[in-house]
């Protein structure tokens, strides 16, 4: 099981450690992933991580390939990453994994953006703004950008990506970022057994952009009424639990037995 963190996360975030505790307790191996740049991984890449480094989930997939050929390989990727596990998939990379569970992707990547400059959604914006700067200074600091870059606090997610996501990482600009990073328009290509779990109240990623986009037989939708992004909180009589970590057994566990017999 391949565990990649969603956006200015790392392999230690909440999500992570819970769904490695619950794979770890049915017995799956689990690798939790840190991007480039991220978690203990700082300092280690010239240029940064973004929602389309299908790439980098190539080369993790040929490590874990290599280093246990005989198992069954499950990527498991939150938010951001679920894009790119869908792009991995959509572009048929080599080494494939058996499996995909996409949890909450932004899939039409600038939509998603615009949206998180809206209502309540910009709680979450300026959080990942609050995180994303903070990053790119320590980038800075380190000498590992191609120039200094002011970003003011009230900077919105597309203004981040024009600003600094496009000049890093060889775009045009945030358009041509998004253009070509997101997978809304190429999910009818997949050909690997493919869960996409989202919720109808997403702050940001409206359900109805994977509900309208053509999707190949491989790819199986699950909608939640609730749960929110990547969040899936249930009441159990007294308790709160993430209904999250269930889920991720049930769907991995699922895609497992079913790798065979798609494609």
């Amino acid at each position: 099981m391949l565990l990649l963190h969603g956006l200015s996360g790392d392999a230690n975030s909440d999500y992570m450690r819970r769904a490695a505790a619950a794979l770890g307790a049915r017995g799956h191996g689990v690798w939790a992933v840190n991007h480039r740049g991220c978690g203990i991984g700082g300092g280690l890449a010239a240029r940064p991580y973004h929602s389309g480094r299908s790439e980098d989930l190539q080369a993790v997939l040929t490590a874990s390939r290599r280093d246990a050929p005989e198992l069954v390989h499950i990527v498991v990727g939150f938010s951001m990453s679920g894009n790119i596990a869908l792009l991995h998939a959509a572009e048929h990379r080599t080494p494939a994994p058996d499996g995909i569970l996409a949890v909450n992707p932004p899939v039409d990547i600038g939509r998603a953006s615009a949206d998180m400059g809206r209502g309540w959604s910009r709680l979450y914006q300026l959080r990942f703004v609050w995180r994303l700067r903070r990053e790119v200074r320590a980038r800075e600091r380190a000498g590992m950008t191609r120039g200094r870059y002011s970003i003011p606090l009230r900077t919105t997610m597309l203004e981040f990506d024009d600003l600094f996501t496009a000049a890093e990482c060889g775009f045009a600009d945030g358009a041509d970022y998004y253009r070509t990073c997101s997978t809304v328009s190429r999910l009818a290509a997949i050909e690997t057994p493919t869960v996409i779990l989202t919720a109808a109240d997403d702050p940001f990623v409206d359900p109805r952009v994977y509900e309208n986009a053509p999707r190949s037989a491989c790819v199986h939708l699950h909608v939640e009424p609730a749960g929110g992004h990547v969040g899936y909180v249930a009441r159990r009589g007294m308790r709160i639990e993430r209904w999250l970590d269930g889920a991720l057994v049930h769907y991995v566990e699922a895609l497992a037995g079913y790798r065979a017999a798609c494609g």
